[in-house]
């Protein structure tokens, strides 16, 4: 299983970017897809999740500002950021927990990480 994640650049405050990360590889289903960020010196942290069930979440900061969209059968989740603020400024990575194995009866959920792609909110 390979992920790409791309979309990821330098941006002024109060701008927008788009993230779009897509799953590859023998994928049976997707139980979850999520974007996470990396300031320097810290732990990942979710920014938002997109479940196959249930609602999605975001982190209080980012609530109102960004909108995360997924396409299980496509593999494929995206990251609308608007209104960018210099907090955000982070290393963002895709999550991807893909229910994988040689045949279905054999299946388990495995969690997968795409690069990080840097996002810059600087003027």
């Amino acid at each position: 299983v390979q992920l790409q994640a791309s979309g990821g650049g330098l941006v002024q405050p109060g701008g927008s970017l788009r993230l779009s990360c897509a799953a590859s590889g023998n994928i049976f289903s997707i139980n979850a897809m999520s974007w996470y960020r990396q300031f320097p010196g810290q732990q990942r942290e979710l920014v938002a999740s997109f479940p196959a069930t249930g609602n999605i979440k975001y982190a209080d900061s980012v609530k109102g500002r960004f909108t995360i969209s997924g396409d299980n059968a496509k593999k494929t989740v995206d990251l609308q950021m608007s209104d960018l603020k210099p907090e955000d400024t982070a290393v963002y990575y895709c999550l991807v927990d893909a229910l994988v194995g040689t045949t279905y009866s054999d299946s388990y959920y495995e969690p997968y990480w795409g690069q990080g792609t840097q996002v810059t909110v600087s003027s």
